[in-house]
């Protein structure tokens, strides 16, 4: 008795890509990087068409994989949510700074100090103005109250 080899049944013939053209010197996509639910469903519902019918996929194996996905996500909901709240205390801190005297030192080795007039947080660090230079907040080593003014009579 002889056994004939089941073809895929994915439509995509051999030296062609999947969109079905062929195969050329093109530049293929970039893979992606990150594993998402889309990615993780995709790869779920291939293994469920591809299993062998004699020995389908262990229930326990399922749930496991589900659950996986499922602490992925919200690790990953985790992770946005600390970076908004960083971001958010970063730019709490530096409106702070206005007006107080400040010390910095920046990474090219220039130090100084002076009072904080502005600042900005167009970028992803905040920058804080003392004497027309921008200063970003990561720099600042030392922060004192400014000196009031002194009383009139």
């Amino acid at each position: 008795m002889t056994i004939q080899a089941i073809a895929a049944s994915s439509g995509v013939q051999p030296g062609t890509a999947a969109t079905g053209t062929a195969l050329s010197g093109t530049a293929a996509p970039k893979p992606a990087q990150t594993m998402d639910s889309s990615m993780f469903m995709s790869l779920l519902v291939t293994q469920l068409k591809n299993q062998d019918p004699s020995a389908p996929m262990d229930t326990n194996q399922m749930m496991g994989q589900t659950i996986q996905l499922s602490m992925m996500e919200k690790m990953t909901e985790l992770s946005t949510g600390a970076k908004e709240s960083f971001s958010l205390q970063m730019r709490t801190a530096a409106a702070q700074i206005i007006g107080h005297n400040i010390s910095y030192a920046l990474a090219d080795g220039t130090e100084g100090s002076g009072v904080a007039s502005s600042v900005s947080i167009a970028g992803g660090v905040p920058t804080v103005a003392v004497g027309g230079v921008n200063i970003p907040l990561d720099s600042i080593s030392g922060m004192t109250a400014a000196a009031s003014p002194a009383p009139t009579a």
